[in-house]
């Protein structure tokens, strides 16, 4: 009898519980993370577009600003010394320029997004009619950014299976659909900016006597045009003192031409 028992008493098969507990690792991936990750990495990508955008906006709109205001009060000042022209010349060229700027602005980026839309929707048409085509395209696409003859065939393959349409505006036409930016803000950025970089040099003209306006203006376009410089390089990682002084000597240029003409038209109607 002990022989026949014993046979009950070896190791069996290994529970079922150990099995189930390897199993559930794999059950807890989710096939939506790669999904997420897709959609966290185009949700930085469009946060980054704008912000680029807003940066280049404000960038132009206060320099200018600071240069357009300055030009037209020195140009002013050169013609007559009545404060009372200098402030209502200043306040309408602070007014209109930043409404302008805005405007300019909205427009400038709305035709831009229209633009990259009407081509991403061409693409998207293209690639329900025409695939083969389209395909060639972008096998010519990846060639041209130095993609192995041999292995660019199955690159395309893959990043069509992945997102076809983003494959193809991407790396065909520089464009991708996360990436179209809003014309809104940077006409705000263009407006508040251009006031801003306007006020500096009105300010300047209107609190030195006739005699030191020009001068003082002149000190209040170069300090402001510096710490533009300086911000739009440290915001877009640049070179500090290329920008610095590329915007100053542009600056600077302008208010000397403005001012000479000005003083020309004053003499010659004197």
């Amino acid at each position: 009898m002990a022989l026949i028992d014993t046979p009950a008493t070896l190791p069996g098969p290994a529970p079922a519980a150990p099995v189930g507990r390897r199993a559930e690792p794999a059950s807890r991936t989710t096939p939506a993370a790669p999904e997420r990750r897709a959609t966290d990495h185009g949700e930085q990508r469009s946060s980054r577009s704008e912000k680029v955008n807003r940066l280049r906006a404000g960038v132009l709109g206060a320099n200018d600003g600071i240069v357009s205001v300055a030009g037209l009060a020195v140009g002013v000042a050169g013609a007559t010394t009545d404060t009372r022209w200098l402030l209502i010349a200043g306040l309408a060229s602070l007014i209109a320029g930043a409404l302008s700027m805005a405007m300019g602005e909205y427009v400038s980026v709305s035709t831009q997004r229209d633009t990259d839309r009407a081509l991403i929707a061409r693409t998207r048409e293209q690639l329900a009619t025409q695939p083969e085509a389209e395909h060639d395209h972008l096998v010519d696409a990846l060639t041209e950014t130095g993609i192995p003859p041999d292995v660019v065939e199955s690159v395309a393959d893959s990043l069509e299976r992945h997102d076809a349409l983003g494959a193809h505006t991407r790396f065909r036409h520089n464009v991708e659909d996360d990436a179209v930016v809003s014309p809104w803000g940077a006409a705000v950025t263009s407006l508040i900016s251009f006031a801003i970089g306007g006020v500096i040099p009105l300010v300047a003209i209107l609190a030195a006597p006739p005699v030191l306006r020009l001068p003082a203006t002149m000190a209040a376009v170069v300090a402001a045009l510096a710490l533009l410089g300086m911000a739009s390089a440290t915001l877009g990682q640049a070179n500090a003192r290329r920008a610095t002084l590329r915007t100053i000597v542009g600056g600077l240029l302008a208010i000397l031409v403005t001012y000479g003409i000005g003083a020309a038209l004053g003499v010659a109607m004197a």
